[in-house]
């Protein structure tokens, strides 16, 4: 009797043991769905149209995927980019070939010692037909822009620059002219050779979000290329590009960058990081509030081209040198024993703790 009882308690607990376990595993995986990360914003599109400009500047370029991530987030954080390396590095045909696979207007600019303002801007001629002064737009009047060899022009023509990369307008004769975005600057140097060249001012390299280094290919890049050329036969290079971005998504997605988050205590770590480089003893020059905003603006671009809509501590040190070394002066007795300000930035990164 009690053995016919206790089977019987057995059965009916079963079921119920069953029950809780299910509603035990349910609710686990309840709460492993609410752990779950999701992106506050969709940054799906934005990846893709990434990796597609990757892909169209692939099918041209080898290797040098630093200067095509550099390029990527420049134009993502609404920024203008100075790109310095030998001749043959392919500093001017990576940036007309990111300008080709966007469907946006492109104008090329080569500066020369006897360029003037009025050959960038545009300039007022007098129409005999209406008896007034019309205002010939000049060719910074485009969505992208390459200037090559930016310093052979004099400091009269560099000046001609300043207002319209920072403000995105143009005044003269009083009138001011509103750029259609998105604008950007590529810029392009030679830093071997000096004959001929100006050094930039200080307060126009300031207006460059990024100075990108482009550095000899490696051995197995070396050999690609030349394969790669020795194929090509009679076929030129850039005509298997395909443009694809337009305008009104380019601006979408420099809006979305806008958006990326990014935590208090990560904005005060940027403020720690160019504090350091005005009190730095081998520094001369120490970074402006400008350069504070370059790397809060780089450092989200970074984040949406790795699928995150918030910013990490790994952000802020990736865009710290190429916003940095550019903007700040060693001191005469450090640049004469070798140190670069590359250096001198490194180690302010490695001093300034990270926050947590």
């Amino acid at each position: 009797m009690d053995e016919n009882k206790e089977t019987q308690d057995h059965q009916e607990l079963q079921p119920k043991l069953e029950h809780d376990n299910k509603s035990s595993e349910n609710g686990l995986a309840d709460n492993n769905d609410a752990l779950q990360f999701q992106n506050r914003l969709d940054l799906s599109e934005l990846q893709q149209s990434v990796q597609r400009i990757k892909t169209e500047i692939g099918k041209v370029i080898v290797g040098q995927k630093h200067m095509v991530d550099m390029l990527i987030a420049s134009l993502l954080a609404k920024g203008h980019a100075l790109i310095e390396g030998v001749p043959g590095v392919a500093k001017t045909i990576t940036a007309k070939l990111l300008a080709k696979s966007l469907n946006v207007d492109f104008s090329r600019i080569q500066f020369t010692p006897d360029l003037m303002p009025s050959d960038i801007l545009g300039t007022s001629v007098f129409n005999l037909k209406d008896s007034e002064f019309e205002f010939k737009k000049g060719p910074i009047f485009s969505n992208m822009i390459l200037i090559d060899e930016i310093n052979r022009a004099p400091a009269k023509t560099q000046a001609a620059l300043f207002e319209v990369m920072e403000e995105q307008q143009i005044t003269i004769d009083g009138n001011k002219f509103i750029l259609e975005t998105p604008f950007m600057v590529l810029a392009t140097q030679n830093p071997v050779e000096q004959e001929g060249t100006y050094r930039l001012p200080e307060a126009q390299l300031d207006r460059f979000l990024f100075k990108i280094d482009v550095n000899y290919p490696d051995l197995d890049e070396e050999i690609e290329i030349i394969s790669r050329e020795h194929q090509l036969k009679e076929k030129t290079k850039t005509n298997e590009i395909t443009p694809f971005l337009t305008a009104s998504q380019i601006s979408k997605y420099q809006n979305l960058v806008s958006q990326i988050i990014v935590e208090e205590h990560l904005i005060k770590y940027i403020a720690q990081l160019i504090v350091a480089t005005r009190n730095n003893q081998f520094l001369y020059l120490g970074a402006s509030p400008r350069a504070s905003i370059a790397i809060l603006k780089a450092s989200k671009a970074f984040a949406a081209m790795n699928g995150r809509d918030f910013v990490t501590p790994e952000d802020i040190k990736r865009a710290a040198v190429p916003v940095l070394h550019h903007r700040v002066i060693v001191t005469p007795e450090r640049e004469m024993e070798g140190v670069s300000s590359k250096q001198i930035i490194t180690q302010i990164i490695e001093t300034v703790e990270i926050p947590r």
